[in-house]
């Protein structure tokens, strides 16, 4: 259990590495939250230190790093519910969370940024980023990493056919592309999409 001035350190140490990359020196803690005593401060860190919270590596403050707990919860964002686009619908707000880290990464994700207009019937546009799960096997209608002749990658849906592999781009100006199945090797299939603003 973390007294009330423990977590409210934590939460700002937290803050302070998820906007600037690094941690806060003691003094930044202090200027933050407006506590004057840089000894306080050093006991309650040295605190949360000892309760697992934090780490801390070599003699500088700015060593300070958050630990495998502490790490997870910037991975994690509040649910707050869902929102209209289309016709409008009732607030309701809910108390959730979503967790990125269990959807998205993991051993054999990896993350391609699109290039062309071949996907964008499936809300796949230029720039965005795909997550994509490591695989060499897909069932019909995956969205896949699909490697032809060992020497040019593409993202299009698949479809396989009996000894023939379509690859089918969600772009109704574009045709499907035919393959023999020996021509294809499937790299990966695609889990998650990210599109900045």
């Amino acid at each position: 259990m973390l007294t009330g001035l423990e977590e409210k350190i934590l939460q700002c140490i937290t803050r302070y590495i998820t906007q600037n990359g690094r941690s806060p020196t003691l003094d930044e803690i202090g200027q933050l939250l407006e506590i004057k005593s840089k000894g306080t401060i050093h006991r309650y860190v040295k605190s949360l230190i000892d309760k697992g919270h934090l780490q801390r590596s070599g003699r500088n403050w700015r060593g300070i790093r958050l630990t495998g707990e502490q790490n997870r919860r910037l991975t994690i964002l509040p649910f707050a519910g869902r929102i209209a686009a289309g016709k409008p619908i009732e607030a309701i707000s809910e108390q959730c969370e979503i967790n990125f880290s269990e959807m998205l990464l993991g051993p054999g994700r990896y993350v391609l940024e699109v290039q062309g207009d071949s996907m964008i019937d499936a809300g796949i546009l230029d720039g965005d980023l795909v997550i994509i799960r490591e695989t060499q096997s897909a069932d019909n209608g995956d969205i896949v990493v699909a490697l032809i002749d060992n020497s040019e990658a593409t993202l299009k849906r698949l479809r396989k056919k009996g000894n023939q592999i379509e690859l089918i781009p969600d772009n109704q100006s574009m045709s499907p592309m035919k393959y023999s199945t020996d021509r294809i090797n499937i790299q990966g299939v695609v889990v998650g999409q990210a599109r900045m603003y």
